[in-house]
């Protein structure tokens, strides 16, 4: 979301840093699925600057377009009625309507638009967009801390807008989907159409939480998800009431099963698992057909699927 580079390239590496470990992948689109050509992952310890380092010597990063993604804490994805100004003074226009909904001085804020599209007027329904906003402080900390290893970073997006790039590809014609996917940072559930994203909801339940939970937890973490689920479900309608909504995906990890089971009989719509390899071509990958990396590496691939730059 927040691009500052000069080159528009025409494809991107993701380089994103996680808690224990610092994920590398690039995916190239062409004819047919988009191919995962390259996916590693590497322990996160000792320097990072020294660890960036040999990232960028073995992938030969200095010369790539790479993008990241902001962590959970360091920024913040807020909906707003759309200022009434031109497309040139949108994010200027944004930044003052989300003044009061950041915590610290908006002047201090790097900003970013995403406009949410309104097919056939939007059943009459307020022009919106969302913003993305994050600290000056954080977003320069996080240029150098690359650029102190020979990496130029020419975009930093968000896991939103990465999970977005995989439901993309996963959309039936001419019908809205919603996906749910789980990390050890909590459960991020999107509602796209036609590629664009219409809505977005955290749940501060983690993957670690449910994998580890004994019978009787797991069924209270389940309803709680269960019961955020319908809350988002009925939110969407009212408000995206022209978009046809019939089918919940469900990223794939150790529990998708168990969530499929369970939200299958608890939600009035189908429910399914992502089958990464209908979606991408893996084939290359050792290891990527199993569910707990497919969930690890998600962010990183729908990040690593991020649009060429306009």
């Amino acid at each position: 979301m927040l691009p500052f580079g000069k080159r528009k390239p025409s494809g991107w590496t993701a380089v994103c840093l996680y808690p224990q470990r610092i994920d590398v992948a690039r995916v190239r689109s062409g004819e047919g699925l988009p191919q995962v050509e390259m996916l590693e992952s590497f322990e996160r310890s000792g320097n990072l600057d020294e660890a960036l380092t040999r990232l960028r010597r073995k992938f030969d990063l200095g010369r790539a377009a790479c993008t990241t993604l902001a962590a959970p804490g360091q920024y913040q994805l807020l909906q707003v009625e759309a200022p009434t100004v031109s497309r040139e003074e949108m994010r200027e226009a944004a930044r003052w309507k989300i003044q009061d909904m950041v915590d610290y001085p908006v002047e201090q804020a790097t900003v970013d638009v995403l406009d949410i599209e309104t097919p056939g007027g939007g059943g009459g329904r307020p022009h919106s967009v969302f913003v993305v906003a994050a600290a000056n402080g954080v977003v320069t900390g996080t240029i150098r801390q690359f650029d102190a290893s020979g990496i130029g970073l020419e975009a930093i997006d968000i896991p939103e807008m990465a999970q977005r790039n995989i439901a993309a590809l996963c959309e039936e014609k001419d019908r809205g989907l919603a996906m749910l996917s789980f990390d050890d940072a909590g459960g991020l559930l999107t509602f796209t159409y036609r590629g664009e994203l219409y809505m977005v909801r955290r749940i501060e339940i983690g993957l670690q939480q449910l994998i580890d939970a004994g019978e009787e937890r797991r069924g209270q973490l389940l309803d709680r998800i269960g019961l955020e689920l319908q809350r988002s479900m009925d939110n969407f309608d009212r408000q995206y009431s022209f978009i046809p909504l019939n089918r919940l995906l469900l990223a794939p990890s150790p529990v998708a099963e168990v969530l499929r089971t369970f939200l299958g009989d608890y939600l009035s719509m189908a429910v399914a698992v992502l089958d990464l390899a209908s979606t991408l071509d893996i084939s290359g990958i050792a290891g990527l057909d199993q569910p707990l990396r497919q969930a690890q590496c998600l962010p990183t691939l729908g990040a690593a699927l991020r649009e060429p730059a306009a």
